[in-house]
């Protein structure tokens, strides 16, 4: 089955095919490093990772490029507060980031550039667009005329008659749409007004630590939008194949992308532009600025890795999502779920009656048809929701293989274990068998092994009916136990 993806650009969901047939380039709009990283970012995150993960399960060598904003306004606001400089600040929020994606079992991209490092890129494109018509400088900064490029407005649905009609050009823009490529001098106490704390320095001396560049038009800055074009043809090329961001950069940002990169170029700059919709939470995204935030941290903290990779997959990119008790609640019983099947076919795989000979055509057409599932799930726009579902019929199918034999048939439970580690490990980054929340089985095991001793020694000092009651607490829990010659056995059940 071909991958087919929702193209922002067409506004269709159509088949994927990349201008190399063996490898993908990939770019994702990374973060303006000025806050702690929190679950709306990580949603982000989270899901190009599983879509670089499943482009190389199809054979693709992907060149996965994640930039770093850390020249930013809002950045010069937190100084005094997380560093005494705005290139302090950023150094300590890109090693939050780092630190957060480390967290997240998140592949690492080819390269995570950063602005302050391609400011000579930067400074180089904005000179092809000021020659080539497409760019005008007034005093030292440089705008983008929106006017000179046909297309303006494409991928957004925008207009350049509507955006005029929005307002008049004020300042030194000759057209409300047009955008600063460059911006003269530094930053001002008015520029950061809105973004400062209580604890940040004030205004005048925190902008006197802002970086700036020399360039052909003066000290300054570069602007927002011109970064990415910059940073992507850098490390990948004047042509990608996938562009993804969140769906809130549609406009300005990617428009404005667009327009600078084939203006300077003439090529397309991105074939496929794919947006992740926003998290939710309590009717409102979730966002540094409106102060409804769960960090990434604090989550991973409290929930483990793989509860909040359940939960952020648990919707597909394009799909709304929502942050909420009810919705943690579901992923970690989700994730045990799927670990204890996981962990219940490790051991059932390994268990003396395990044999060669032995088949089971239910079990087997079970596995095959998860594999299906899932193949079709994530080349149904990367659908992670209904690729994990996959995983959790195939578990259910496993548990009541397991129940209800005494002999298993080991190739089946070899594919199935395979399965878990193919699909649910190596493409949505779960890590079966490793415990750390909510599933830990192997704990458990420790845990049982001791009740169990702790009946035994009663049995043995004659106290049967505490023996009996620590049988009965442990079966209530989904454990069940066997006498045997050899002294007790036991199976965990299914929590699901």
């Amino acid at each position: 089955m071909t991958l087919r993806v929702t193209n922002t650009l067409t506004g269709e969901t159509e088949p994927f095919e990349p201008r190399d047939p063996d490898s993908v380039l990939l770019y994702y709009c990374g973060l303006t490093t000025s806050d702690p990283p929190h679950l709306g970012h990580a949603r982000g995150w989270v899901h190009v990772d599983v879509m670089c993960r499943w482009l190389e399960w199809l054979g693709y060598d992907v060149r996965h490029v994640e930039n770093f904003t850390d020249v930013n306004e809002k950045i010069v606001a937190r100084v005094g507060e997380d560093g005494e400089s705005e290139a302090d600040v950023a150094r300590h929020y890109v090693r939050q980031v780092i630190e957060d994606m480390r967290s997240l079992n998140l592949s690492r991209a080819e390269v995570y550039p950063r602005v302050s490092e391609h400011v000579p890129e930067i400074i180089g494109l904005v000179e092809r667009l000021v020659e080539s018509g497409h760019a005008y400088e007034v005093n030292g900064s440089v705008y983008f005329d929106v006017t000179s490029f046909d297309d303006y407005g494409a991928l957004s649905g925008q207009s350049v008659e509507d955006l005029e009609s929005q307002g008049e050009a004020t300042g030194e823009k000759r057209h409300p749409a047009d955008f600063a490529l460059w911006k003269a001098g530094g930053v001002a106490p008015e520029d950061i007004a809105d973004h400062q704390h209580p604890e940040a320095a004030p205004a005048d001396e925190a902008c006197e630590t802002a970086q700036t560049w020399e360039s052909p038009w003066g000290e300054g800055r570069p602007g927002w939008h011109i970064e990415c074009s910059a940073m992507s043809m850098t490390h990948l090329d004047e042509t990608i194949d996938i562009h993804v961001g969140g769906q809130d950069l549609v406009f300005p940002h990617h428009e404005n992308e667009v327009a600078q990169s084939e203006a300077a170029t003439g090529q397309r700059f991105a074939d496929y532009w794919l947006h992740v919709r926003l998290l939710e939470t309590k009717g409102e995204k979730m966002s540094s600025s409106l102060g409804n935030f769960f960090t990434v941290s604090e989550a991973v903290e409290e929930f483990g890795p793989d509860v909040l990779r359940t939960f952020l997959l648990s919707t597909a990119y394009t799909s709304r999502a929502t942050y909420s008790e009810a919705t943690i609640a579901e992923a970690r019983e989700r994730w045990d779920r799927l670990n204890r099947g996981y962990e219940r076919a490790v051991a059932a795989c390994d268990d003396v009656d395990a044999y060669a000979t032995v088949t089971h055509d239910g079990l087997r057409e079970a596995v095959a048809e998860a594999r299906e599932a899932f193949e079709a799930a994530m080349n149904d726009d990367f659908n992670t929701r209904e690729a994990t579902t996959a995983l959790l019929d195939l578990t259910g199918e496993l548990n009541a293989y397991v129940d209800d034999r005494e002999e298993y048939d080991y190739v089946a439970l070899r594919r199935a274990v395979e399965t878990f580690e193919e699909f649910g490990g190596g493409v949505l980054g779960l890590s079966f068998g490793d415990g750390g929340d909510g599933g830990d089985v192997a704990l458990a095991g420790d845990l049982v092994e001791l009740v169990l001793q702790a009946r035994e020694d009663e049995r043995a000092a004659g106290n049967y009916e505490r023996a009996d009651e620590l049988r009965d607490e442990l079966e209530a829990l989904g454990v069940e136990v066997q006498d045997t010659d050899d002294g007790p056995t036991y199976r965990l059940g299914d929590s699901g």
